[in-house]
C-alpha cells in the first residue's frame, strides 16, 4: 500500500513535467520555435471537430514529426481558448507508466489538476507512443465510449503495429491519419525558398489548372538534390551536423528500430538480419522492377518469405509496391513483375551515400522521389505500364492514373531527368504508343530545366522541370487531403 502511494506520487510528479502549459500556460519554448508541418492545417481540424466520438490515430514512419505535431496542436488549442488545464499529455513509453490502463493515467492526471471524476469539461487527451501499452487498442475504444466529452488523440511510430490494430478494432471509433516524410513543397516551404517559385496556369483537358515555373532553376534544382538525400526528416533539413552522418541518424532512429524491433516484435520474424539484408536490397534498387523469383535467386529467401517481408516494410511506411498494367491499362492475371520504391528517397542516402546530379543512379532516385510526393494522397490509384514491343523491346511510362472501376486512365507522366525530349519528343515512342493504344490526348513529361508545350499528332505533351513538377505535386497532396478528410 505504501509503494503504490509512492508511485502514485511518482506518477503525478511526472505527469506535472510533460504537462508544462498546466503551470505555465504554453508549451516548452523549444517546440514553440520549430515550424509546424503544413499536415497540421489538416490534422489540427481532425482533432477540434466534437461532432463526430472518435479517436484520431496519429500514425507514420519514425521521426517525421508525430510527436512535435502534437505539441504544436496543444499551442494551438490554449491559443484558441482551451483551458490549459483540460488538455493532457502522456508519452506511454516513460517506463513509470509500464502496465497503467490509459484510463488509470486519465483520472491521475484529473486527480493531479484537482478536477471532479465526474467533471464534464470539453477535454483533449493526447497519448504518444500509445504502441508501448499491450492491447491499447481496447482500452482506447473504452475510453471513447466512456468519456464522451473527451477527445483522445494516440501516436506511435510502429507504424505497421498502429495501422493492423486500429483496422481490426478501431472500426466506428478510431480515424486514422498518416503522417508522411516531408513533401518536396514542404521542404521548399521549410527552407524558406517558396519564392523560387512562379505560380502560372496550363489549360489541361480543357481545363485550367496550377501549374508552377522557378525563377531560378539551377538553385531549384540543387535544393531538389538536396531534398533527395536529406529532405525527409524535419530534423536532417535544419541539421548540418545530421548531413554530415545521416546514416547514423537515419539508420539508428529510424530503420535499425524498425527492422530490428517493431516489425520482429508484431509479426514474430526470426531471421531480422535477412530481413534487414531484404530491405536493403531493395533501398538500392528502388524503382526498379522487381520479380519474386529474381528476388529469390538473389537473396537465397524463399519467395513465400519474400511476399510476407515486402508487406510487412510495406505497412511499416517504408516502401511502397506499384502494380503493373500493360499497353492498353489493364491489369495483367498473373502479376509476376512490380515496381518498389522507397516512400522516402533520403533513407537510400542514410543506406550508401549521398547522390550527385551525375551519378548513374540519379535517374531511379528522380522517379523515386516523385512517387514519395503521391504515395501519402488520399483516393489516387498509381501504376506503371509495361509491355513487350517486340522480341528486343520493352515499352514503359512510369506512372498511369488510374480509374480501377473503368481500368482507363486517367492520365500518364515520364519522369526524365533531362532536356532532350523536349528537342525530340518523337523519341518518346513508349509513351505515344501508349497514349494512342489507351486514347489519351495529353501527356505530362519532366524535363531536368525547360518548360515547353508540343503538339503532335496523337496528342499534346507539356514538358516541365521534374523539380518544378515535384513542388506541384506535394502541394496538390496536401490540397486534396484536406479535401478527403472533409475539410
Amino acid at each position: 500500500m505504501e509503494y503504490t502511494a509512492l508511485l502514485e506520487q511518482q506518477i503525478i510528479g511526472r505527469l506535472r513535467v510533460d504537462n508544462p502549459w498546466w503551470t505555465e500556460g504554453a508549451i516548452q519554448s523549444f517546440y514553440r520555435e520549430m515550424h509546424p508541418r503544413m499536415y497540421m492545417d489538416i490534422f489540427y481540424p481532425l482533432v477540434t471537430d466534437l461532432s463526430i466520438n472518435r479517436s484520431i490515430v496519429l500514425m507514420g514512419p519514425r521521426r517525421v514529426g508525430k510527436t512535435v505535431m502534437i505539441y504544436h496542436t496543444i499551442q494551438r488549442l490554449i491559443d484558441d481558448g482551451v483551458p490549459a488545464q483540460n488538455i493532457i499529455y502522456i508519452s506511454v513509453e516513460t517506463p513509470i507508466y509500464n502496465n497503467i490502463y490509459l484510463e488509470q493515467l486519465y483520472n491521475l492526471c484529473k486527480q493531479t489538476l484537482a478536477k471532479q471524476p465526474n467533471d464534464k469539461s470539453q477535454y483533449y487527451v493526447f497519448f504518444d507512443e500509445i504502441q508501448y501499452l499491450k492491447d491499447w487498442e481496447v482500452h482506447l475504444k473504452s475510453l471513447v465510449d466512456t468519456y464522451r466529452n473527451t477527445r483522445f488523440v494516440v501516436s506511435g511510430s510502429a507504424a505497421a503495429e498502429l495501422k493492423k490494430r486500429s483496422n481490426e478494432s478501431g472500426a466506428g471509433r478510431f480515424t486514422d491519419f498518416i503522417l508522411p516524410p516531408l513533401t518536396f513543397y514542404e521542404y521548399i516551404h521549410l527552407k524558406n525558398y517558396q519564392n523560387l517559385l512562379i505560380p502560372q496556369k496550363m489549360l489541361w483537358y480543357g481545363v485550367m489548372v496550377d501549374l508552377y515555373n522557378t525563377i531560378d532553376i539551377n538553385l531549384l534544382n540543387q535544393l531538389f538534390i538536396d531534398y533527395i538525400n536529406y529532405g525527409g526528416y524535419p530534423e536532417v533539413v535544419f541539421s548540418n551536423k545530421i548531413q554530415e552522418n545521416p546514416g547514423q541518424f537515419i539508420r539508428h532512429d529510424i530503420i535499425d528500430k524498425v527492422l530490428l524491433r517493431d516489425l520482429p516484435s508484431l509479426y514474430g520474424i526470426q531471421d531480422v538480419q535477412e530481413l534487414n539484408s531484404v530491405f536493403t536490397m531493395i533501398a538500392y534498387h528502388s524503382g526498379d522492377q522487381f520479380s519474386y523469383e529474381k528476388m529469390s535467386k538473389e537473396s537465397g529467401v524463399r519467395k513465400d518469405t519474400l511476399r510476407k517481408y515486402i508487406e510487412y516494410l510495406e505497412a511499416a511506411f517504408l516502401i511502397k509496391v506499384i502494380h503493373r498494367t500493360n499497353d492498353t491499362a489493364k491489369r495483367y492475371q498473373r502479376e509476376m513483375s512490380f515496381k518498389i520504391y522507397l516512400t522516402n528517397p533520403s533513407l537510400r542516402c542514410a543506406l550508401f551515400q549521398p547522390i550527385t546530379e551525375t551519378d548513374s543512379e540519379i535517374g531511379n532516385m528522380v522517379e523515386t522521389a516523385i512517387y514519395a510526393q503521391w504515395i501519402p494522397r488520399l483516393g489516387v490509384n498509381l501504376a506503371y505500364a509495361n509491355w513487350r514491343m517486340n522480341k528486343k523491346q520493352q515499352g514503359e511510362v512510369d506512372i498511369v492514373g488510374m480509374d480501377i472501376a473503368r481500368q482507363e486512365p486517367f492520365w500518364s507522366v515520364e519522369i526524365k531527368w533531362t532536356d532532350r525530349y523536349v528537342e525530340h519528343p518523337e523519341e518518346l515512342t513508349s509513351l505515344l504508343y501508349f497514349m494512342n493504344q489507351t486514347g489519351l490526348t495529353q501527356s505530362l513529361v519532366t524535363s531536368k530545366t525547360l518548360t515547353q508545350r508540343h503538339e503532335m499528332n496523337i496528342g499534346v505533351l507539356q514538358f516541365i522541370p521534374v523539380s518544378c513538377y515535384a513542388y506541384i505535386v506535394g502541394k496538390n497532396t496536401i490540397g486534396i487531403n484536406r479535401q478527403m478528410y472533409g475539410l
